[in-house]
């Protein structure tokens, strides 16, 4: 999820698909698979996509830039037993913290670590992971969420929010960088997106083609019968793409009550901008998470994303979405049955949306909205990612 809940989620091994996974993959007995991540200190959707390949995968080997393990270990499932490795990115004074400084190296940590011994490489990318070199005969399968932002369709909004030196020094950063993201594509056999939006994108920046598996979400978690109350709920990081400034504008102006979850570098500014209406929580653990989405009026989702695992989560949970109509959103929510779509990225299309609910010109049945999301379950991802492999290990293997 985009925000953060799979360290609380009962992400437990589903004995079916482990038997599929035997009988889909007969040619990977005896052989070594490889985990490539880009950084895990703390558990958003990519995350949760690592976990549920370990669940496939429960032997794989992890491989990152920097974790806190006791967090990375606490979220893989109990029959985990491969071993967790870092690049020198993690022995960089103070790389927990300011690892995103750590970006221009980032290329060179990859091309470090050795995968000789692996027979299957299965890259999570959304920042640097899939520029690792691997044997000849190996695969390399890259299950990509995005391919990097801030290098790519956000560099400019990133640039406008940074410092005044990052100012100065990124452009030629990400000048190298995108070369070396263009070319480290061709390293990889067999492209999965996370969404037709990033399919596009992949097409677009590496030009390569790509199959579609929707990031896997545990409906079950959630319950979609219990009474909705009068709030609305902002789930998510709190950053500048996200847009959730324009939510706090929204309800501010309409006094309505909307609560915020989250944690990011706009908090500060949140909590300075709230009106009384508006509560700013900071990020939460699951049982509140939960408990909120299941309660709440529906939730608010302003921002472009890839796909969007809270939407899904909210549906689930008998919650309308009311989000911005562009990108994932559009490949989860449907228009008028499960949530409303805005076609402006400004607080007025927010206001206007949400005044449809509160003046009875559209209700949704949580019932329907539950169902709709059990499409996204974690069981239905393990099944397409297997299919996924399985072709991709046809079209690599002799």
């Amino acid at each position: 999820m985009n925000f953060s809940m799979g360290k609380f989620l009962n992400l437990g091994t589903d004995s079916v698909v482990q038997e599929r996974a035997i009988d889909l993959l007969p040619g990977m007995r005896g052989k070594k698979v490889a985990i490539v991540h880009h950084w895990w200190l703390s558990n958003r959707g990519a995350e949760v996509v690592c976990v549920a390949i370990a669940e496939i995968f429960p032997d794989a080997d992890f491989f990152l830039h920097v974790c806190d393990e006791n967090l990375v270990r606490q979220t893989l499932p109990q029959n985990f037993s491969g071993s967790i490795n870092t690049t020198f990115i993690s022995r960089l004074p103070g790389a927990r913290k300011h690892y995103k400084k750590y970006l221009p190296l980032m290329p060179l940590a990859l091309e470090q670590i050795d995968l000789g011994d692996y027979d299957l490489v299965i890259s999570s990318e959304s920042g640097p992971s899939k520029g690792v070199i691997t044997r000849p005969d190996a695969t390399h399968i890259c299950y990509c969420n995005s391919p990097m932002r801030y290098i790519w369709d956000l560099y400019h909004q990133y640039l406008s929010n940074a410092g005044a030196l990052i100012r100065i020094l990124f452009p030629f950063i990400a000048h190298k960088l995108r070369m070396w993201d263009r070319l480290s594509a061709d390293r990889v056999d067999y492209f999965i997106a996370n969404s037709e939006f990033v399919r596009s994108r992949i097409k677009k920046y590496y030009r390569r083609d790509a199959e579609v598996v929707f990031p896997p979400v545990d409906v079950q978690a959630f319950s979609a019968d219990q009474p909705r109350e009068d709030f609305y709920l902002y789930l998510g990081q709190l950053l500048p793409y996200k847009q959730v400034e324009l939510a706090v504008e929204a309800f501010n102006q309409m006094g309505l009550p909307l609560v915020v979850v989250g944690e990011g570098e706009l908090y500060d500014k949140l909590i300075a901008m709230a009106n009384s209406n508006v509560t700013v929580m900071g990020r939460q653990p699951f049982p509140v998470v939960r408990d909120l989405l299941q309660r709440c009026r529906g939730i608010i989702h302003p921002g472009l994303e890839d796909f969007g695992i809270v939407p899904v989560e909210a549906m689930a949970a008998g919650a309308p979405v009311i989000a911005y109509g562009k990108g994932g959103a559009l490949e989860s929510v449907i228009h008028n049955k499960t949530g409303i779509l805005f076609d402006e990225q400004n607080a007025e299309a927010i206001i206007e949306a949400v005044q449809q609910i509160e003046q009875g010109k559209i209700s949704f049945d949580p019932a329907v909205l539950h169902e709709h999301a059990t499409g996204f379950d974690k069981a239905i991802f393990k099944q397409k990612f297997l299919s996924a492999i399985n072709k991709a290990l046809g079209a690599s293997l002799p």
